[in-house]
């Protein structure tokens, strides 16, 4: 089954970053979204921030935790859950 959070997450991802060709399944809930994976770079990142900050309600504070928080899809959705407790 699914998480809905990560579906939401890699949507978000697809559309804020303007993902052409690129589909939810394309990307790997465990796979780096900095430099491989993905190949985002510190722009794409503080874009992506920006978004999931608004979109959930949360505050991605430093870098490194926001180093932390965007090294996967599922360390993202982890990082989601614990600060909104969903």
């Amino acid at each position: 089954m699914t998480d809905p959070l990560i579906s939401r997450l890699k949507t978000l991802i697809i559309d804020t970053l303007h993902l052409d060709g690129v589909t939810p399944a394309d990307i790997d809930e465990t796979a780096p979204l900095i430099g491989s994976g993905l190949a985002l770079d510190s722009i794409d990142a503080l874009e992506l921030v920006v978004k999931i900050e608004k979109e959930f309600g949360i505050k991605i504070g430093s870098s490194e935790e926001s180093r932390n928080a965007l090294s996967s899809v599922n360390s993202l959705a982890e990082f989601i859950r614990t600060r909104t407790g969903k």
